[in-house]
């Protein structure tokens, strides 16, 4: 199991690592016709730079998640970006939802394995 959770933990750190550089390289392929909603979700994504701040919490997470240190944390910060990319491949982009989904379900796996780590975030009591 320790061995299964260190290879899913590099492998998904290494498709973040690999997402936020093309991004920030601008090496990213050329896309073929967009749909209308997809260009428009993407433009509000670029408006404010939000698309920016995004990739470099990325690219932290994928560090984090390569060198095995914070991973917890990492996993944490990262589910909402992970939960987006799901949901967006659901919606508008059907076509490529194995890789979201196959994304969501390491990260899932992760959260999991890590879950004695959340144990205090997850506890009901009152903090005063």
């Amino acid at each position: 199991m320790k061995i299964t959770v260190i290879i899913v933990r590099v492998l998904l750190g290494l498709m973040f690592l690999q997402a936020s550089l093309l991004f920030f390289l601008k090496m990213t392929p050329a896309q073929p016709e967009l749909s209308k909603d997809i260009t428009t979700y993407m433009a509000g994504l670029t408006i404010g730079h939000t698309l920016e701040f995004i990739k470099a919490i990325e690219l932290l997470c994928a560090i984090l998640l390569l060198v095995g240190r914070y991973v917890a944390l990492a996993l944490v910060v990262l589910f909402p970006i992970t939960v987006n990319i799901l949901l967006f491949h659901v919606m508008l982009d059907p076509g490529n939802m194995l890789l979201a989904i196959l994304i969501f379900a390491a990260h899932v796996f992760l959260l999991y394995a890590y879950r004695k780590n959340y144990a205090g975030m997850l506890n009901a009591s009152r903090i005063e």
